[in-house]
Protein backbone atom coordinates (compact mmCIF):
# COMPACT_ATOMS: atom_id res chain seq x y z
CA UNK A 1 0.00 0.00 0.00
CA UNK A 2 1.40 3.53 -1.16
CA UNK A 3 -0.27 6.86 -0.97
CA UNK A 4 -1.43 7.47 -4.05
CA UNK A 5 -0.06 11.89 -3.70
CA UNK A 6 3.63 9.68 -3.65
CA UNK A 7 3.29 10.04 -7.28
CA UNK A 8 2.98 14.06 -7.40
CA UNK A 9 5.72 14.05 -5.22
CA UNK A 10 7.98 11.66 -7.74
CA UNK A 11 6.75 14.09 -10.12
CA UNK A 12 8.76 17.17 -8.37
CA UNK A 13 11.60 16.12 -10.26
CA UNK A 14 10.31 17.19 -13.95
CA UNK A 15 8.07 19.89 -12.47
CA UNK A 16 11.05 21.96 -10.78
CA UNK A 17 13.44 21.41 -13.79
CA UNK A 18 11.05 23.19 -15.84
CA UNK A 19 10.61 25.93 -12.91
CA UNK A 20 14.33 26.39 -12.32
CA UNK A 21 14.62 27.39 -15.91
CA UNK A 22 11.67 29.40 -16.08
CA UNK A 23 12.59 31.55 -12.66
CA UNK A 24 16.07 31.72 -14.13
CA UNK A 25 14.89 33.50 -17.69
CA UNK A 26 12.50 35.96 -15.99
CA UNK A 27 15.83 37.03 -13.86
CA UNK A 28 14.93 35.83 -10.56
CA UNK A 29 18.59 35.00 -9.26
CA UNK A 30 19.47 31.17 -7.97
CA UNK A 31 21.58 29.88 -5.44
CA UNK A 32 22.65 26.32 -5.73
CA UNK A 33 23.84 24.89 -2.13
CA UNK A 34 24.81 21.33 -1.49
CA UNK A 35 24.45 20.96 2.27
CA UNK A 36 23.04 20.84 5.79
CA UNK A 37 24.40 23.65 6.76
CA UNK A 38 24.31 25.83 4.20
CA UNK A 39 21.16 28.91 5.53
CA UNK A 40 18.49 28.74 2.37
CA UNK A 41 17.17 31.65 4.48
CA UNK A 42 19.93 34.66 3.52
CA UNK A 43 19.17 33.34 0.00
CA UNK A 44 15.47 33.89 -0.05
CA UNK A 45 15.53 37.01 2.09
CA UNK A 46 17.66 38.05 -1.12
CA UNK A 47 15.01 37.13 -3.25
CA UNK A 48 16.74 34.56 -4.99
CA UNK A 49 15.72 30.97 -5.37
CA UNK A 50 17.27 28.56 -3.55
CA UNK A 51 18.03 25.01 -4.61
CA UNK A 52 19.64 21.95 -3.40
CA UNK A 53 22.41 21.00 -6.86
CA UNK A 54 22.95 17.18 -7.67
CA UNK A 55 25.35 14.82 -6.41
CA UNK A 56 23.62 11.06 -5.58
CA UNK A 57 23.60 9.36 -8.72
CA UNK A 58 26.51 7.16 -9.81
CA UNK A 59 26.49 7.69 -13.55
CA UNK A 60 28.55 11.21 -13.75
CA UNK A 61 31.35 9.71 -11.30
CA UNK A 62 33.17 8.03 -14.28
CA UNK A 63 33.98 11.84 -15.89
CA UNK A 64 34.86 13.37 -12.30
CA UNK A 65 37.45 10.62 -11.68
CA UNK A 66 39.20 11.96 -14.95
CA UNK A 67 40.25 15.09 -11.86
CA UNK A 68 39.70 13.52 -8.82
CA UNK A 69 41.32 10.60 -7.34
CA UNK A 70 39.37 6.97 -7.36
CA UNK A 71 39.44 6.63 -3.83
CA UNK A 72 37.28 9.56 -3.14
CA UNK A 73 33.37 10.12 -1.65
CA UNK A 74 31.27 8.72 -4.13
CA UNK A 75 29.20 12.07 -2.93
CA UNK A 76 32.25 14.40 -3.99
CA UNK A 77 32.68 12.30 -6.83
CA UNK A 78 29.17 12.72 -7.98
CA UNK A 79 28.83 16.31 -7.50
CA UNK A 80 32.23 17.51 -9.07
CA UNK A 81 30.62 15.07 -11.97
CA UNK A 82 27.28 16.88 -12.08
CA UNK A 83 29.02 19.90 -12.72
CA UNK A 84 31.73 18.89 -15.44
CA UNK A 85 28.97 17.48 -17.69
CA UNK A 86 26.78 20.28 -17.05
CA UNK A 87 24.16 17.26 -16.21
CA UNK A 88 22.61 19.21 -13.11
CA UNK A 89 19.56 21.71 -14.39
CA UNK A 90 19.97 23.73 -11.00
CA UNK A 91 23.83 24.01 -11.20
CA UNK A 92 23.29 24.89 -14.85
CA UNK A 93 20.68 27.80 -13.32
CA UNK A 94 22.48 28.83 -10.60
CA UNK A 95 24.15 32.11 -10.86
CA UNK A 96 26.60 31.55 -7.42
CA UNK A 97 27.39 28.24 -5.17
CA UNK A 98 27.24 28.01 -1.23
CA UNK A 99 29.96 25.87 -0.23
CA UNK A 100 31.13 24.63 3.17
CA UNK A 101 34.10 23.29 4.50
CA UNK A 102 32.81 20.19 6.09
CA UNK A 103 34.87 17.55 5.02
CA UNK A 104 38.74 18.01 3.29
CA UNK A 105 38.06 16.15 0.08
CA UNK A 106 34.81 18.75 -0.36
CA UNK A 107 36.78 21.54 0.57
CA UNK A 108 39.91 20.82 -2.44
CA UNK A 109 37.01 19.51 -4.44
CA UNK A 110 35.39 22.98 -4.15
CA UNK A 111 38.88 24.85 -5.03
CA UNK A 112 38.38 23.24 -8.78
CA UNK A 113 34.22 24.04 -8.95
CA UNK A 114 34.72 27.28 -8.28
CA UNK A 115 36.02 27.70 -11.32
CA UNK A 116 33.00 26.60 -13.28
CA UNK A 117 30.98 29.03 -11.03
CA UNK A 118 31.10 31.84 -9.26
CA UNK A 119 31.27 30.62 -5.19
CA UNK A 120 30.77 31.77 -1.68
CA UNK A 121 32.51 29.55 1.17
CA UNK A 122 31.41 29.04 4.67
CA UNK A 123 34.04 28.19 6.95
CA UNK A 124 33.05 25.65 9.52
CA UNK A 125 34.47 26.22 13.38
CA UNK A 126 35.34 22.58 14.19
CA UNK A 127 33.57 22.45 17.16
CA UNK A 128 29.81 23.54 17.68
CA UNK A 129 30.57 23.95 21.46
CA UNK A 130 31.22 27.29 22.76
CA UNK A 131 30.31 30.94 22.54
CA UNK A 132 33.66 31.33 20.18
CA UNK A 133 32.19 28.97 17.72
CA UNK A 134 28.68 30.98 17.74
CA UNK A 135 30.05 33.67 17.09
CA UNK A 136 32.23 32.66 14.49
CA UNK A 137 29.93 30.74 12.78
CA UNK A 138 27.86 34.07 13.18
CA UNK A 139 30.28 35.61 11.44
CA UNK A 140 30.08 33.85 8.56
CA UNK A 141 26.58 34.20 8.01
CA UNK A 142 27.46 37.74 7.93
CA UNK A 143 29.43 37.49 5.42
CA UNK A 144 27.46 35.30 3.31
CA UNK A 145 24.33 37.97 3.62
CA UNK A 146 27.19 40.26 2.38
CA UNK A 147 28.06 38.23 -0.63
CA UNK A 148 24.46 37.90 -1.78
CA UNK A 149 23.93 41.73 -1.22
CA UNK A 150 26.77 42.72 -3.29
CA UNK A 151 26.90 39.97 -6.07
CA UNK A 152 22.99 40.49 -6.72
CA UNK A 153 22.63 44.33 -5.71
CA UNK A 154 20.04 43.86 -3.49
CA UNK A 155 19.39 44.70 0.19
CA UNK A 156 18.96 41.63 2.90
CA UNK A 157 16.66 43.99 5.53
CA UNK A 158 15.28 41.84 8.83
CA UNK A 159 12.12 42.47 7.46
CA UNK A 160 12.81 40.30 4.60
CA UNK A 161 15.04 37.42 6.77
CA UNK A 162 12.33 37.43 9.40
CA UNK A 163 9.94 36.18 6.43
CA UNK A 164 12.45 33.81 4.71
CA UNK A 165 12.83 31.85 8.61
CA UNK A 166 9.09 31.54 9.18
CA UNK A 167 8.91 30.19 5.67
CA UNK A 168 11.49 27.57 6.38
CA UNK A 169 10.36 26.83 9.52
CA UNK A 170 7.15 26.02 8.18
CA UNK A 171 9.15 23.59 5.74
CA UNK A 172 10.72 22.05 8.52
CA UNK A 173 7.47 22.03 10.37
CA UNK A 174 5.35 20.17 8.17
CA UNK A 175 8.14 17.80 7.31
CA UNK A 176 8.83 16.66 10.77
CA UNK A 177 4.70 15.71 10.60
CA UNK A 178 5.33 13.94 7.96
CA UNK A 179 8.26 11.77 9.51
CA UNK A 180 6.52 11.25 13.00
CA UNK A 181 3.54 9.50 11.05
CA UNK A 182 6.46 6.55 10.74
CA UNK A 183 6.19 6.40 14.67
CA UNK A 184 2.46 4.20 14.22
CA UNK A 185 3.02 0.82 14.73
CA UNK A 186 3.62 -0.57 11.62
CA UNK A 187 4.80 2.00 9.30
CA UNK A 188 2.35 3.80 6.84
CA UNK A 189 5.33 4.85 4.95
CA UNK A 190 8.14 3.04 3.13
CA UNK A 191 11.58 4.63 4.05
CA UNK A 192 12.22 5.50 0.59
CA UNK A 193 8.93 6.97 -0.43
CA UNK A 194 10.09 8.73 3.12
CA UNK A 195 13.64 9.93 1.76
CA UNK A 196 12.10 11.18 -1.59
CA UNK A 197 9.75 13.68 0.13
CA UNK A 198 12.51 14.81 2.46
CA UNK A 199 15.22 15.05 -0.63
CA UNK A 200 13.26 16.29 -3.09
CA UNK A 201 12.14 19.46 -0.71
CA UNK A 202 15.80 20.67 -1.32
CA UNK A 203 14.74 21.06 -5.31
CA UNK A 204 11.65 23.03 -4.31
CA UNK A 205 11.51 26.27 -6.30
CA UNK A 206 8.37 27.00 -5.23
CA UNK A 207 8.44 26.05 -1.28
CA UNK A 208 4.67 27.56 -0.72
CA UNK A 209 3.53 24.51 -2.72
CA UNK A 210 6.04 21.89 -1.89
CA UNK A 211 4.82 22.95 1.21
CA UNK A 212 1.08 22.66 0.64
CA UNK A 213 2.16 18.47 -0.99
CA UNK A 214 3.58 17.49 1.88
CA UNK A 215 0.40 18.35 3.87
CA UNK A 216 -1.50 16.10 1.31
CA UNK A 217 0.48 13.29 1.68
CA UNK A 218 0.22 13.71 5.39
CA UNK A 219 -3.43 13.62 5.10
CA UNK A 220 -3.43 10.76 2.64
CA UNK A 221 -1.49 8.60 5.22
CA UNK A 222 -3.28 9.82 8.11
CA UNK A 223 -5.74 8.20 6.40
CA UNK A 224 -3.75 5.06 6.36
CA UNK A 225 -3.23 4.98 9.65
CA UNK A 226 -6.89 5.27 10.62
CA UNK A 227 -7.48 2.27 7.73
CA UNK A 228 -5.29 -0.08 9.39
CA UNK A 229 -2.92 0.04 6.26
CA UNK A 230 0.81 0.05 5.89
CA UNK A 231 3.08 -1.66 3.30
CA UNK A 232 4.84 -3.94 6.26
CA UNK A 233 4.05 -6.57 8.18
CA UNK A 234 3.12 -5.93 11.43
CA UNK A 235 6.16 -7.45 13.16
CA UNK A 236 8.63 -6.28 10.37
CA UNK A 237 12.04 -5.23 12.10
CA UNK A 238 12.03 -1.58 12.58
CA UNK A 239 15.42 -0.15 11.42
CA UNK A 240 16.94 3.55 11.83
CA UNK A 241 18.85 4.64 9.51
CA UNK A 242 21.91 6.87 10.64
CA UNK A 243 25.04 7.68 8.57
CA UNK A 244 25.57 9.67 5.45
CA UNK A 245 23.30 11.67 3.47
CA UNK A 246 21.25 9.59 0.54
CA UNK A 247 19.09 11.12 -2.25
CA UNK A 248 17.50 9.42 -5.25
CA UNK A 249 20.44 7.26 -7.30
CA UNK A 250 21.98 6.19 -4.07
CA UNK A 251 19.40 4.64 -2.19
CA UNK A 252 20.25 1.22 -2.59
CA UNK A 253 20.57 0.05 0.54
CA UNK A 254 17.22 1.41 1.63
CA UNK A 255 15.38 -0.86 -1.61
CA UNK A 256 17.84 -3.71 -0.01
CA UNK A 257 16.61 -3.11 3.78
CA UNK A 258 13.32 -3.00 2.97
CA UNK A 259 12.93 -5.61 0.07
CA UNK A 260 14.27 -8.19 2.88
CA UNK A 261 11.23 -7.65 5.51
CA UNK A 262 12.73 -4.79 6.97
CA UNK A 263 10.36 -1.31 7.56
CA UNK A 264 12.79 1.58 7.86
CA UNK A 265 10.69 3.82 10.09
CA UNK A 266 13.24 6.93 11.12
CA UNK A 267 16.19 7.99 8.96
CA UNK A 268 18.61 10.08 11.28
CA UNK A 269 20.89 11.35 8.15
CA UNK A 270 20.99 14.60 6.30
CA UNK A 271 18.68 13.79 3.94
CA UNK A 272 16.28 12.42 6.91
CA UNK A 273 15.01 13.87 10.31
CA UNK A 274 18.84 15.59 11.13
CA UNK A 275 17.99 18.82 9.29
CA UNK A 276 14.73 19.44 10.12
CA UNK A 277 15.04 18.38 14.38
CA UNK A 278 15.54 22.17 15.10
CA UNK A 279 13.80 25.55 14.20
CA UNK A 280 14.99 28.96 13.69
CA UNK A 281 14.15 30.94 17.03
CA UNK A 282 11.78 33.89 15.66
CA UNK A 283 11.82 35.76 18.33
CA UNK A 284 15.61 36.26 18.23
CA UNK A 285 18.17 38.14 16.48
CA UNK A 286 18.10 36.66 12.69
CA UNK A 287 21.60 36.51 12.26
CA UNK A 288 22.07 34.82 15.95
CA UNK A 289 19.05 32.24 15.50
CA UNK A 290 20.16 31.16 11.95
CA UNK A 291 24.32 30.58 13.76
CA UNK A 292 22.67 28.35 16.77
CA UNK A 293 20.28 26.35 14.43
CA UNK A 294 22.81 25.69 11.94
CA UNK A 295 25.74 25.02 14.26
CA UNK A 296 23.44 22.73 16.65
CA UNK A 297 23.13 20.08 13.05
CA UNK A 298 25.04 17.14 14.81
CA UNK A 299 27.28 16.13 11.43
CA UNK A 300 30.50 14.15 11.60
CA UNK A 301 32.84 16.96 10.78
CA UNK A 302 32.25 18.34 14.34
CA UNK A 303 34.34 17.34 17.51
CA UNK A 304 32.32 16.58 19.62
CA UNK A 305 29.72 14.76 18.20
CA UNK A 306 27.47 13.65 21.44
CA UNK A 307 24.65 16.08 19.33
CA UNK A 308 24.25 12.42 16.98
CA UNK A 309 24.01 10.37 19.67
CA UNK A 310 21.22 12.24 21.82
CA UNK A 311 19.11 12.30 18.51
CA UNK A 312 19.88 8.68 17.77
CA UNK A 313 18.72 8.03 21.22
CA UNK A 314 15.64 10.21 20.88
CA UNK A 315 14.34 8.50 17.76
CA UNK A 316 15.11 5.07 18.58
CA UNK A 317 12.92 5.67 21.71
CA UNK A 318 10.11 7.76 19.59
CA UNK A 319 10.28 5.37 16.36
CA UNK A 320 10.56 1.81 18.68
CA UNK A 321 13.26 0.53 16.59
CA UNK A 322 14.72 -2.72 16.23
CA UNK A 323 18.04 -2.07 15.15
CA UNK A 324 20.05 0.57 13.95
CA UNK A 325 22.10 0.63 9.93
CA UNK A 326 25.13 3.17 10.22
CA UNK A 327 25.66 3.50 6.43
CA UNK A 328 28.84 5.07 5.24
CA UNK A 329 30.13 6.34 2.13
CA UNK A 330 33.35 4.61 0.98
CA UNK A 331 36.14 7.48 2.06
CA UNK A 332 34.14 9.10 4.02
CA UNK A 333 36.73 9.33 6.67
CA UNK A 334 34.60 11.11 9.44
CA UNK A 335 31.57 9.16 9.27
CA UNK A 336 33.88 5.97 9.21
CA UNK A 337 35.78 6.98 12.28
CA UNK A 338 32.66 8.06 14.62
CA UNK A 339 30.53 4.61 13.64
CA UNK A 340 33.07 2.86 16.01
CA UNK A 341 31.44 4.97 18.95
CA UNK A 342 27.59 5.04 17.70
CA UNK A 343 28.38 1.46 17.35
CA UNK A 344 28.77 0.96 20.87
CA UNK A 345 26.49 3.69 22.12
CA UNK A 346 23.89 1.43 19.88
CA UNK A 347 24.74 -1.37 21.70
CA UNK A 348 25.50 -0.96 25.41
CA UNK A 349 23.70 2.34 26.11
CA UNK A 350 20.35 1.43 24.00
CA UNK A 351 20.45 -2.16 23.86
CA UNK A 352 19.83 -2.58 20.39
CA UNK A 353 21.44 -4.64 17.21
CA UNK A 354 23.90 -2.33 14.80
CA UNK A 355 25.24 -2.91 11.81
CA UNK A 356 27.36 -0.34 9.55
CA UNK A 357 27.35 -0.72 5.91
CA UNK A 358 30.38 0.51 4.00
CA UNK A 359 29.73 1.09 0.41
CA UNK A 360 29.55 3.51 -2.45
CA UNK A 361 27.19 4.71 -5.52
CA UNK A 362 27.89 1.64 -7.53
CA UNK A 363 25.97 -1.72 -7.73
CA UNK A 364 28.93 -3.97 -7.74
CA UNK A 365 28.41 -5.24 -3.93
CA UNK A 366 24.81 -5.39 -4.32
CA UNK A 367 24.77 -9.67 -3.65
CA UNK A 368 27.07 -8.73 -0.44
CA UNK A 369 24.60 -6.42 0.80
CA UNK A 370 21.57 -8.59 0.14
CA UNK A 371 22.93 -11.27 2.12
CA UNK A 372 24.10 -8.94 5.04
CA UNK A 373 21.15 -7.17 5.85
CA UNK A 374 19.67 -10.83 5.35
CA UNK A 375 21.28 -12.12 8.06
CA UNK A 376 21.11 -8.69 10.12
CA UNK A 377 17.58 -8.66 10.20
CA UNK A 378 16.92 -12.06 10.98
CA UNK A 379 18.86 -11.74 14.47
CA UNK A 380 15.59 -9.21 15.03
CA UNK A 381 12.57 -11.52 14.07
Amino acid sequence: MRPSVMEKVEGLRGVNSVKIKEESQAGRKVVGMYCTFSPAELALAAGAVAVTLCGTKQEPIAEAEKTLPRNLCPLIKSSYGFAVTDTCPYFYFSDVLLAETTCDGKKKMYELMGKIKPMHIMNLPQTAEGEDALQYWRHEMVKFKHFLEEKFEVEITEASLRDAIALMNRERDVMRRLHKLNAHKPAPLKGTDMLMAQWLKGFNVDREAGIQLIEELIAETETMIANGLSPFEKDAPRILLTGCPVGGGSEKLLKIIEEAGGSIVVLENCTGYKSIDIDVDEDKEPLTALAEKYLATPCSCMTPNNGRLELIGRLAKEYQVDGVVDLTWQACHTYNVESFTVRSYVKETLGLPFIQIETDYSDSDLGQLKVRMEAFLETMK
